[in-house]
């Protein structure tokens, strides 16, 4: 997969940002400490916003020649690559012998090296879509329904700008103001139809692998059986 040597992107924040600074930012986001965007001006707009608060979608173009990329949404990768980096990342509740057992499986098995790269393309794992992965962890979901609930909602995809290297080929092109009453209600829309969507995956009957199978057998990255990431 090869991506555009000059990509328009946008970064929804409550402030205006013209010099994105390497280092700075949190530490437990869903890739690591790093720069998050997105391809989509509506989509930054909606991650822009709170009930409270109106936001803004700053725009850059990213020059992407030369940088190492992981395509982390590609059939080179399982769903369970992407939960490993969650896990090794973002503060999951585990709160069962279980669930600690799967996070150590998860990032000793499949997890990547985000840090080996300078620019990311995976899933933003909004609230909803949080809650799906801290449920399979915790043995609630088998990994087919959380394949599924995956692609509910219109999931969003990010690019995370992660090194410095890749920081010095932002350049910053300006910024739009986002509308609270406008893009909070689209967010909040989109959350409860991929909620919606995901109670119905619970109510079917299911046979596939829970963590506790794939642990249990060993389950490992190459294995037929874990569905693999589709980037649509």
């Amino acid at each position: 997969m090869e991506m555009e040597k000059k990509l328009t992107i946008y970064h929804g924040s409550k402030q205006i940002v013209e010099v994105p600074v390497f280092g700075e930012g949190r530490k437990n986001n869903d890739f690591g400490l790093g720069f998050y965007c997105t391809e989509s001006n509506e989509l930054a707009k909606e991650w822009a916003v709170s009930s409270l608060s109106d936001g803004f979608s700053n725009r850059y173009t990213l020059d992407t020649e030369h940088l190492n990329i992981l395509y982390l949404n590609t059939p080179d990768y399982t769903i369970l690559n992407w939960i490993a980096v969650l896990v090794e990342h973002r503060l999951f509740s585990i709160n069962t012998p279980v669930a600690r057992r799967a996070k150590q499986y998860l990032i000793d098995n499949f997890s990547i090296n985000v840090n080996a790269f300078d620019l990311i393309v995976g899933y933003r794992a909004d609230d909803s879509y949080f809650d799906y992965a801290e449920a399979f962890v915790n043995n609630g979901i088998t990994v087919e329904q959380l394949a599924r609930a995956m692609h509910l909602g219109k999931l969003g995809e990010q690019i995370v700008i992660k090194s410095k290297f890749a920081f010095s080929k932002i350049k910053y092109e300006g910024f739009e103001q986002a509308d609270r009453a406008k893009y909070y209600i689209l967010r909040k829309t989109r959350d409860e139809d991929a909620n919606r969507t995901y109670m119905g995956i619970l109510e079917e009957e299911t046979d596939g692998l829970f963590i506790q199978d794939i642990i249990r057998g060993g389950i490992k990255n190459d294995d037929s059986r874990i569905p693999r990431n589709i980037s649509e």
